[in-house]
Formats: structure tokens, C-alpha cells, sequence
């Protein structure tokens, strides 16, 4: 990865870079999140669901935990919405019914409207969480 320096002060409404280190980067892959907040923190378990649909003989097994304060989640959720957007602008509406996917849920959608507001809709935890 490039790293880029930019200066401290950037014009209003631009974001800054900072220069990063990656030498220590590990990167994994993960189809399964688990939600968890406290109230001051955010803390979300990563891990690999092997099955298509998980059975509670089977457990997922996490291997990741990335705890973060809720200002670092809201960054996150701000640039998740956004890549998500661009992501769909480009290639159709993406169908999180895994069953609507199966049977080929017919023509792509445009993606939802973004609320009022100009805010994301927030992250819910899970059931029972």
C-alpha cells in the first residue's frame, strides 16, 4: 500500500490522510459479524460461518474482536454507508435475503434512499444481544 502524507490543514469539507504503517497487517476474511455495545463502547466478533445456514449444533467460531468508541463507529459506519452506495450505484441493489437471492429475486433495485437527515440508518444488535 502507497502511503501519503498530507498536510495537517486541509481545505474545509476535505479529509485529512494521515500516513499510516501496514507492516504489521494481518487481513482475514469474514462473512459473520456479532454485535455487542456497551455504553460507551461498540464491540463487534468476527468470524467464519463454514455452513450456508447456520445450525445451533455447529458454533461459529470467532477469531477476531475489534473494540472501538462510538465517534470511531459512527467514521465507520459513515464510510461503510458510503462504499456500500458507491458499490451498488454501480452494480445493482444488493439483496440481503439470502432466500430472495437463491430463487435470483429478479431485476436489481436502485439502492434506498439515505434517511432523512443525511444520517445512516443505525446498526441494531442482534436479538438477544
Amino acid at each position: 500500500m502507497s502511503e501519503e502524507a498530507q498536510p495537517a490543514a486541509a481545505p474545509q469539507g476535505q479529509q485529512v490522510q494521515f500516513p499510516t504503517d501496514a507492516a504489521a497487517l494481518s487481513t482475514v476474511y469474514t462473512n459473520f459479524c456479532r454485535v455487542n455495545v456497551t455504553p460507551e463502547e461498540l464491540v463487534l466478533d468476527f468470524g467464519l460461518n463454514p455452513t450456508l445456514t447456520p445450525t445451533p449444533a455447529e458454533p461459529i467460531k470467532l477469531t477476531h474482536r475489534v473494540v472501538m468508541n462510538f465517534f470511531t463507529a459512527k467514521r465507520l459506519l459513515n464510510a461503510l454507508y458510503g462504499v456500500v452506495t458507491q458499490h451498488e450505484n454501480a452494480y445493482g441493489s444488493l439483496e440481503l435475503d439470502f432466500q430472495k437471492r437463491l430463487r435470483g429475486g429478479g431485476q436489481p433495485q436502485q439502492p434506498a434512499a439515505r434517511p432523512a437527515g443525511g444520517a445512516p440508518s443505525p446498526i441494531r444488535p442482534a436479538p438477544g444481544q
